[in-house]
């Protein structure tokens, strides 16, 4: 089942544009524009900013799947690029779980540009500590 959640608890994200469309414990759907001030030379989304994308939804699994009174924090985050996407597009990822421990999570993204060619993948790691 899927939840709102509000992306106004993630201050950067919110700034980025990011639009977290669906959100589960075990599934995390969100959109972001291209925008030309999250490019790189030739207008193409700066690698940071697909980074940054799925580290938020790999973050929002993580702590929709954590018990009451403990948080998450990424531990460890690896990104293989795959193609570019363009200004003025609009990407979409998705983040599931590979891995739910009491202490820790593994999360795989999948970036996809418009027509659904894949931009990248990352996978990372969330450690769960005490709030």
């Amino acid at each position: 089942m899927s939840i709102a959640f509000d992306v106004s608890l993630l201050p950067f994200a919110g700034l980025m544009g990011l639009e977290i469309t669906s959100a589960a414990p075990d599934r995390v759907e969100g959109r972001l524009l291209v925008r030309p001030d999250l490019c790189t030379t030739g207008s193409i989304l700066h690698g940071g900013a697909i980074m940054a994308l799925a580290d938020s939804l790999g973050a929002v699994g993580a702590f929709l799947s954590t018990p009451a009174g403990m948080r998450t924090t990424t531990l460890e985050s690896k990104t293989n690029f795959i193609a570019g996407a363009k200004a003025g597009t609009t990407v979409t990822a998705v983040s599931t779980p590979l891995h739910a421990g009491r202490r820790s999570s593994v999360w795989t993204t999948r970036v996809e540009g418009e027509g659904g060619r894949l931009v990248a993948v990352v996978t990372q790691t969330q450690m769960t500590v005490e709030a």
